[in-house]
Order: structure tokens, then C-alpha cells, then sequence
């Protein structure tokens, strides 16, 4: 069965930086695009990018433009989100996602805390 899990959150105070990873498996990783969300406390789950399944071509929330680089290792099946200059408003819980044929497929999350 499709597994997603992601790992690399924690606290972090404003403009340090995070690695997330997403570590997939049950299905042929390097075929399928892959995507990160976020939802901080009291919202909605929002959309922060979203990468090929080559890795050629990436589409990022205006929100965490040039901040954030989305990246995967088909080799690994594992996709990374590198976030930089964070902020406080990156707080929340991060997942990662993979549509498989008709399925949405969602990790636990890994919670990433922005604070001094």
C-alpha cells in the first residue's frame, strides 16, 4: 500500500532553515508528481509546491517563493522540501502528498515551528 512519511521539522527561530524529507513507498515513485502542504493551527491546509516526477519542473505557493526549494532523489523514492529564511508564519504541520492513479495519498506530517 501507498506509504508517505516525512521527518526533518522542529523549532527553529526566524530566518534559520529546515529540511523536510518524504520517504514513499508501495507504488512506482519515479513516475508520479509529488507535493508538499501545510496547516498551520485554526486554518486550512494550503498548498506550498509541487514538483515532476522527473524533477524538471516545480510550481511553488507565492507565499514561500525563493524561499523554499522543492527537490526529490527517484533513486531514494524520497522527495525534500529545503525551506530557508523562515518565518513565523511558516509555522504548522507540513505533509507530503502523491496522487496515485484516482487516490490522494497524505503523509502524518512533521510539525515546524518558527519562534525565538
Amino acid at each position: 500500500q501507498v506509504q508517505l512519511v516525512e521527518s526533518g521539522g522542529g523549532l527553529v527561530q526566524p530566518g534559520g532553515s529546515l529540511r523536510l524529507s518524504c520517504a514513499a513507498s508501495g507504488f512506482t515513485f519515479s513516475t508520479y508528481a509529488m507535493s508538499w502542504y501545510r496547516q498551520a493551527p485554526g486554518l486550512e491546509r494550503e498548498f506550498v509546491a509541487v514538483i515532476t516526477s522527473t524533477g524538471g519542473s516545480t510550481n511553488y505557493a507565492d507565499s514561500i517563493k525563493g524561499r523554499f526549494i522543492i527537490s526529490r532523489d527517484n533513486a531514494k523514492n524520497t522527495v525534500y522540501l529545503q525551506m530557508n529564511s523562515l518565518k513565523p508564519e511558516d509555522t504548522g504541520m507540513y505533509y507530503c502528498y502523491a496522487n496515485v492513479g484516482r487516490n490522494g495519498y497524505w503523509g502524518q506530517g512533521t510539525q515546524v515551528t518558527v519562534s525565538s
